[in-house]
């Protein structure tokens, strides 16, 4: 059936030793967008066989790539509801995960029959390491609705589309830590872990922007609340819980879409916005009236870069970089990444796209070990944490 060798293993790529001087705890995330079934069409994607595109076939060959690379927080993007529920939510637990899932808001409006089929993103966290303290919804088209005063745009272009970012506070277990004390584990910030699927079509590089900066700030008011909401004794600096932002944002890296992620500002005049008379309601959802600029305060960078791996999502009419890690840099250091698939096997066996017989998606799967560094703002003998 498959005259063709499986591509060689992708290389694993170290980029730091992790200090031992400090309490560490040391993890693997994956980012992966899995291709749901319903999309996965023959118009779509001509050049891959039909028993390859099958989701019989293609399932079983994404659930041994997860558990391949065994990372020990998952994020996943285009999971069908249905399997969710009754494939990878049960597979998954056998290996030690707990995960939750939401589908794109038009799931809402369905019967039950046809809400199985709405794809949504899903996080699964290996619970030796991890417990979940919260989880919460990003539904951006709510979110577009609620602020669209002023700006017909927003009702018209932004509100449709039901794209959603899913977001769990996690607690780190006290197992999970290297060498650290009783009184510390008591102090230990939680991390928030959220994945995203932003709007696919090219045509509209403001709605992405602006899904984007909705998501940043409803990831702000979670830390806000959940600071509100711990205990006096868990007290934490919303500047030190530490984001690890996952996901498939169709974005390429010279977007407005990942400036703003990457450099915590965006200019109110990007061309991305298109002219779109987006700025009074932007500047009021986002309280930034009298600036010329839109900010957020996470000082996140991305693990991957360019020259690491030159495209994430490869079909036959787009090979580029839309899926991303974004780590917050004051807490966490990558220590390694999965490197590429290899261009020559591509090149030698004529690839001109995915999903291919041994390739299940047309996304390749992200891979970042992550040190999280033990950085609470007060340490129990009152000197200060470090920065």
């Amino acid at each position: 059936m498959i005259n063709v060798p499986p591509p060689p293993q992708r290389p694993w790529i170290p980029l730091a030793r992790p200090n031992r001087s400090r309490p560490t705890c040391i993890f693997t995330v994956m980012c992966y967008n899995v291709l749901c079934d319903k999309y996965a069409t023959r118009q779509m994607y001509g050049y891959c066989p039909s028993w390859a595109l099958s989701w019989d076939y293609r399932k079983k060959a994404i659930l041994d790539e997860i558990r391949h690379y065994a990372a020990d927080i998952i994020s996943l993007q285009e999971i069908e509801t249905e399997q969710f529920y009754h494939f990878f939510k049960p597979e998954l637990k056998n290996d030690g995960y707990e995960g939750i899932f939401s589908p794109k808001s038009r799931a809402k409006t369905m019967g039950e029959n046809e809400r199985k089929y709405v794809d949504g993103c899903a996080i699964f966290y290996r619970t030796s390491k991890f417990m979940l303290l919260k989880e919460h919804l990003v539904e951006f088209n709510q979110l577009a609705m609620a602020n669209a005063e002023g700006s017909d745009n927003m009702l018209n272009r932004v509100m449709p589309k039901d794209n959603i970012g899913l977001a769990a506070l996690l607690k780190v277990k006290d197992s999970a830590w290297e060498s650290i004390t009783p009184e510390q584990a008591l102090l230990t910030q939680p991390i928030l872990v959220c994945t995203a699927h932003i709007h696919w079509d090219p045509e509209f590089c403001d709605v992405k922007l602006i899904q984007t900066m909705m998501l940043g700030n409803e990831l702000k008011s979670i830390l806000d609340e959940t600071n509100h909401s711990l205990r006096p004794s868990h007290k934490y600096d919303i500047n030190n819980v530490q984001l690890l932002l996952c996901g498939d944002f169709n974005s390429l890296p010279d977007s407005g879409v990942i400036e703003f992620l990457s450099s915590g500002r965006v200019s109110m005049d990007h061309q991305d916005f298109k002219e779109l008379g987006y700025k009074p309601c932007l500047q009021r959802l986002l309280g930034t009236e009298g600036f010329d600029e839109y900010t957020h305060s996470f000082k996140l960078a991305s693990a991957y870069s360019e020259d690491i791996m030159p495209y994430t999502n490869y079909t036959f009419d787009f090979k580029g970089i839309i899926d991303y890690i974004f780590y917050s840099k004051t807490g966490m250091v990558p220590l390694g990444l999965l490197g590429p698939i290899s261009s020559d096997w591509l090149r030698e066996h004529k690839v001109v796209g995915c999903p291919h017989p041994h390739i299940s998606s047309d996304h390749f799967p992200l891979l970042v070990e992550l040190e999280l560094l033990y950085n609470p703002t007060q340490t129990p003998n009152g000197l200060i944490g470090r920065r």
